[in-house]
């Protein structure tokens, strides 16, 4: 059995999507989610399916210690960014190697790196004109949005489609997707 945990920072509908997909899967199982702010759905969403969630401060996630000795706890084998905000420290990242992913709301390279989250990156895709935008599964390294990418998935995107409605469909990507790329990662290559 591969435990994960997943750091998110808001309303926790992805994490509460991918815990759902594992609900008694043989091989892989949800164990905490963790948060850089107490007061955000994600945790009622999780602990309403039985899944434990606890807050960290900045310090304690810069730091490092207290969060790997959380993991530690929690016997987590790999670690799943879904909506969480922060940039993993060196700690977090030497500590599991190559056992960070995350999913971003556009096709990288394009629409990356700091402040692009959200609606953020779906105003940019508008305004730029792009016809197709989509989500991205990578690892995570030292920068915003620069790991090696694991799978893309694309979606068109109309003249008349405004943000929302590429959030819409990005956001239904991220669903089908993000949950099956995980169980193929921890099962076909054995992490």
């Amino acid at each position: 059995m591969k435990n994960i945990a997943i750091f998110a920072s808001g309303s926790g509908t992805n994490a509460e999507n991918i815990i759902r997909y594992f609900t008694a899967n043989k091989t892989v199982n949800v164990s905490v989610v963790l948060s850089d702010h107490k007061k955000v759905n994600v945790h009622e969403r999780v602990n309403k399916l039985g899944i434990p969630s606890f807050a960290f401060t900045r310090e304690e996630f810069t730091g490092g210690t207290p969060v790997i000795n959380m993991l530690t706890e929690y016997k987590v084998d790999f670690i799943v960014l879904a909506g969480f905000m922060n940039k993993i420290s060196h700690v977090l990242l030497t500590a599991f190697p190559h056992k960070i992913i995350n999913i971003h709301p556009a096709l990288l390279p394009k629409y990356g790196g700091k402040g692009m989250y959200g609606m953020h990156v779906h105003e940019a895709v508008v305004n730029a004109g792009e016809k197709e935008s989509g989500i991205t599964i990578h690892y995570i390294n030292e920068y915003y949005d620069e790991g090696k990418i694991i799978f893309q998935a694309t979606c068109p995107i109309l003249p008349s489609d405004t943000p929302e409605d590429v959030a819409t469909n990005v956001h239904a990507l991220e669903y089908e997707h993000y949950p099956r790329i995980i169980e193929r990662l921890l099962t076909e290559n054995g992490r």
